[in-house]
């Protein structure tokens, strides 16, 4: 059973990694880097992601746990990137950019902590 739910959380992993690296690439093709808007935007989608698919995979799908693994630990734990926001925050304070860096962490908590109630919420109305 371990094995298969290992290899369910890999494949689910590589997918949530390929679709964080192409999403980050066209947010920074879009609005440059000299804000970490790819890593936020990838936190705020995985966040409301999360808050939706937690309650669809259980309360409508009723899918195994393999797939609940496969979804919400493999593809959305590798979608989201809360070591590349702390290591692009970090760049920030080093670089001596504190509003940027206290703005990061700011906006980053608060939009995926409402992102994930909306994702909850959104499900629940359609379930």
């Amino acid at each position: 059973m371990m094995i298969k739910s290992l290899l369910f959380i890999a494949l689910g992993g590589a997918f949530g990694a390929t679709m964080r690296f192409l999403s980050q690439a066209m947010v920074y093709e879009y609005f440059g880097r000299a804000f970490p808007f790819g890593t936020l935007f990838v936190n705020v989608a995985g966040s409301f992601f999360m808050g939706l698919l937690s309650i669809f995979l259980v309360e409508k799908f009723n899918l195994s746990a393999e797939w609940h693994l496969a979804i919400l630990v493999g593809v959305l734990g590798s979608f989201t990137t809360f070591s590349t926001f702390s290591i692009e925050t970090l760049v920030l304070f080093e670089q001596g950019d504190l509003m940027k860096a206290m703005s990061n962490i700011l906006v980053s908590v608060v939009l995926c902590i409402v992102a994930v109630w909306a994702g909850a919420y959104f499900a629940k109305q359609l379930v």
